[in-house]
C-alpha cells in the first residue's frame, strides 16, 4: 500500500505489547459444513482501535464470537494476555448493535449488573463509585438514576460503554454498536468512543460496514475476503491523533476510504 496513506512504523510507535493473538484460527460449523474463517491470524496491542470490514457473511460475526469466547474454533490459537480463550471471561469486554439495558433497573444499575451476576450485591454496591465515575466520564452525570425508556438511543449506548469499561477488560469487543442511531447521532458517538477509549488506554476492536468509521477510528483495519472468511490486507491508518470529524473531508481520509473500498470490491478476486 501507498506509504502516503499509511505507515507500518507510524503506528507500531505509538502502540504498546500484544494484548489479544489470534493464530491460524479457522472455523468450521459440523451441521453444514460451512468454512465461515480460514486461517485467520492477527494482532490487538495495548491501547490499539482496531476494525474489521468485508461484505455480508465474510466471517466478521464469527471471528467477534471466538474472540468472546462464546464459541470455539475448529483449528488455532485464541490467547488473550498469554491465557488461552476457551469461554467469556471478566476480561473482555463486548457491546452490541442496541443498548440491551433492562428496562427496570436504573442506568447505575444496569451498569454494575455485570459484577452482581459474578460477585453478588455485595460486590455491585461497592462498584457504585466506579459506576458513577464512568457515568461522569461519558456525559451522563445527572441520569443515574434514569430508566432506559427515559434516555435517547445514544445515551443508552453511553451506559452500554459504561456496564462495559465497569470491569476494566483488557479488551473491548464491538459489534457495530451505534448502527441503530442516525448520521449525526452515529459521528457523535464515534467521537466520544474515541474519547473513552484515549483516556482508559483501552484496546479495541470493532466490527462494522462502514469504511468511513472504520478509518476514523481505527489504527489498523483488516480486510476480509468473503466465502471463506480470511484476511485480504492490514491497512494501518496514518491519521493523526485525537481524530476529528473535519478529517473525513480531505483527500488524505478519502483515499484511505477509496482504497478499502477498492479491495472490497475485488471480492473473492482478492
Amino acid at each position: 500500500m501507498n506509504s502516503a496513506i499509511a505507515t507500518q512504523a507510524h503506528s507500531g510507535a505509538q502502540l504498546g505489547a500484544p494484548v489479544y493473538e489470534l493464530s491460524n484460527v479457522s472455523k468450521t460449523y459440523a451441521r453444514n459444513q460451512v468454512v465461515a474463517l480460514d486461517d485467520v491470524s492477527l494482532t490487538l496491542r495495548k491501547s490499539s482501535f482496531s476494525s474489521v470490514i468485508g461484505s455480508s457473511g465474510c466471517g466478521k460475526s464469527t471471528l467477534l464470537k471466538i474472540m468472546a469466547g462464546l464459541i470455539p474454533p475448529t483449528s488455532g490459537r485464541v490467547v488473550l494476555q498469554d491465557r488461552p480463550v476457551t469461554g467469556p471471561r471478566r476480561d473482555i469486554g463486548m457491546m452490541f448493535q442496541h443498548a440491551t439495558l433492562f428496562p427496570w433497573r436504573t442506568a447505575v444499575e444496569n451498569i454494575v449488573l455485570p459484577i452482581e451476576i459474578r460477585d453478588g450485591r455485595a460486590a455491585a454496591k461497592k462498584a457504585l463509585e466506579k459506576a458513577h465515575e464512568l457515568l461522569d466520564i461519558v456525559g451522563l452525570k445527572g441520569f443515574e438514576n434514569v430508566y432506559p425508556n427515559e434516555l435517547s438511543g445514544g445515551m443508552a449506548q453511553r451506559a452500554s460503554i459504561c456496564r462495559m469499561l465497569i470491569t476494566e477488560p483488557a479488551v473491548l469487543l464491538l459489534d457495530e454498536p451505534f448502527s441503530a442511531l442516525d448520521e449525526l447521532s452515529r459521528d457523535m458517538m464515534n467521537m466520544e468512543l474515541q474519547r473513552i477509549c484515549r483516556e482508559q488506554h483501552a484496546t479495541a476492536f470493532l466490527v462494522t460496514h462502514s469504511i468511513q468509521e472504520a478509518v476514523i477510528l481505527s489504527d489498523h483495519i483488516y480486510v476480509m475476503k468473503p466465502r471463506p472468511g480470511r484476511l485480504a490486507e492490514i491497512v494501518e491508518v496514518d491519521l493523526p491523533r485525537p481524530r476529528t470529524l473535519d478529517m473525513m473531508t480531505t483527500p488524505k481520509f478519502g483515499a484511505i476510504v477509496d482504497y478499502i473500498r477498492g479491495l472490497l470490491d475485488k471480492g473473492e478476486d482478492m
